[in-house]
């Protein structure tokens, strides 16, 4: 059975985007080079990756991938986006476009994965639909040192420490790395 892992940038305060979806604030963080150093790594462990219809429309518009598609950033990877919408296609790339709830999805994506992870790309709800399923093993933060007024949460979902154990922490340029691994509600 792949392991579901959630790794993902935020602020401070715990925010993915602001209010308009943008991730500006992200990449004025100085020292980013060096917090993605190890995006290569982790990368390489992931057989299939999950994203809601925001994330997706983000990386449409943000890298132009609608004109130039051969750019999508997992050519190697199955990627599934959820979205109860009619979403542009990507001609060459294997991106399967789902709608319904996580449970039902999810016997095709842990096949897609393999023996390899599933990332979970964002956004925070559906996150939390893996969660609320049994299906989060892991969320990897890069904490960057910027606050929000308001924005896209991380999580909106209440995870309790009970469920949450801190596996790692490490400094990577000004980001802080943290890494906890979470207690699928059928452990003890």
């Amino acid at each position: 059975m792949p392991r579901v892992v959630y790794n993902t940038a935020t602020t401070l305060n715990g925010y993915l985007a602001d209010d308009e979806n943008s991730l500006s604030w992200l990449f004025a963080v100085p020292g980013a080079d060096e917090a993605e150093s190890s995006f290569s790594t982790f990368l390489s462990g992931i057989g299939a990756l999950v994203m809601g219809s925001t994330t997706y429309e983000w990386l449409l518009h943000h890298e132009g991938l609608v004109e130039s598609p051969e750019k999508w950033f997992y050519p190697d990877i199955v990627s599934f986006v959820l979205s109860s919408r009619r979403l542009p296609r990507l001609p060459g790339a294997d991106v399967r476009y789902r709608s319904g709830d996580v449970e039902s999805l999810w016997p095709e994506v842990a096949a897609a994965a393999g023996e390899r992870d599933v990332w979970i790309v964002g956004g925070g709800d559906l996150v939390g639909q893996f969660a609320d399923a049994g299906h989060l093993d892991e969320i990897r933060l890069s904490v960057a040192p910027v606050t929000l007024a308001s924005g896209k949460p991380l999580l909106p979902r209440r995870l309790e420490s009970d469920s949450l154990r801190l596996e790692s922490v490490t400094a990577a340029g000004q980001f802080a790395e943290l890494v906890y691994s979470v207690r699928r509600p059928s452990e003890p």
